[in-house]
């Protein structure tokens, strides 16, 4: 059992890693050009956008309240750590 756990979270941070990675890459070359501060108000405008989405959209079905909540959260809370550590590298 604990090699399948194992494995199951060595897939769970192989693919954030790539899915932070791919996002690094297009919202760097979607906004990079625009300078920093563009930059960053291009990072905090999608920031708002994607935890209003999660808190005001998702919708888990079969699941509590309690559990709903919680993803809800912890997805916030990624989506914010995510953006915020996305930096603008000069030209």
């Amino acid at each position: 059992m604990a090699t399948d756990t194992n494995e199951l979270q060595a897939i769970n941070t192989a693919w954030q890693i790539a899915i932070q990675e791919i996002l690094r890459m297009v919202i760097r070359d979607m906004y990079h050009g625009a300078g920093e501060a563009a930059f960053s108000a291009h990072i905090k405008r999608i920031e708002e956008a994607a935890v209003d989405s999660i808190q005001t959209d998702l919708r888990l079905r079969g699941t509590s309240e309690w559990t709903e909540m919680l993803v809800k959260e912890r997805a916030s809370n990624f989506v914010t750590t995510l953006l915020t550590s996305f930096t603008y590298d000069g030209p």
